[in-house]
């Protein structure tokens, strides 16, 4: 049977679809997972929950500080900046499932079966008069549920279709709450660092993390600060 040219010729949709999978899916995926499984098998946590909860953090904060250096690099590198890349697209998205992964599983290692003493004081707390968390544990519980809801919403409207529907500019600055995304998974890392007292190759981690990010993030806007005011 011969077939026809529209069923042997790739879309160019199918094309760049299948670039992004070998390209980015594929490597991104492999490196996070091997980062989780070698996280997993080596923490000396006596349950699965809690080293889940400790192998999916780290891969994630990773990939969410890599979106916001991606940018700076291309300025810094005075290379083209699009409004949208496939690259810093895909490390988002993988940025996306492992933050919500560890987000849901982060939910049953503390309190078993009681997540909402996560946001609230419990009936054996009764000396605190307001009942919200307040303390270090709260703070740190807040900042991580607000950071996953924003994330949630990023990764739900990574692709074409939202940047078509919601048009670039209202597109871009959706997308820009990710800057606040890092910042509460910041607050939230260094929280729980403090509450569990984590060992220095995690504290210099998460500092390696967010230095990198924050140090690229001010070159790049010192760079195209210098631009603006070379074209003015």
């Amino acid at each position: 049977m011969i077939l026809s040219s529209a069923t042997t010729t790739p879309r160019p949709g199918m094309k760049r679809l299948q670039l992004r999978l070998i390209q980015h899916h594929l490597p991104l995926g492999a490196i996070a997972t091997f980062c989780a499984i070698a996280l997993y098998v080596t923490r000396p946590y006596r349950d699965g929950i809690s080293k889940a909860s400790f192998a999916t953090a780290y891969p994630a904060l990773g990939l969410l500080a890599l979106t916001l250096l991606l940018g700076p690099w291309n300025v810094l590198r005075r290379r083209p900046n699009p409004v949208s890349s496939d690259l810093r697209r895909d490390v988002g998205i993988w940025a996306g499932i492992f933050g919500v992964l560890h987000a849901v599983i982060g939910q049953c290692v503390h309190l078993r079966g009681r997540p909402w003493l996560y946001y609230i004081y419990g009936p054996s707390e009764h000396h605190h008069s307001f009942p919200v968390r307040h303390d270090l544990f709260g703070m740190a519980n807040y900042t991580g549920l607000a950071g996953t809801l924003l994330l949630i919403a990023l990764l739900a409207t990574s692709n074409d279709y939202s940047l078509r529907a919601l048009g670039t500019p209202q597109w871009k600055q959706l997308q820009r709450w990710n800057y606040a995304v890092f910042g509460l998974s910041a607050v939230h890392a260094i929280g729980y660092l403090a509450i569990e007292q984590q060992k220095a190759p995690f504290v210099t981690t998460i500092a390696v993390f967010l230095a990198f990010a924050l140090t690229l993030q001010a070159l790049g806007w010192m760079a195209r600060r210098r631009n603006r005011l070379k074209q003015a």
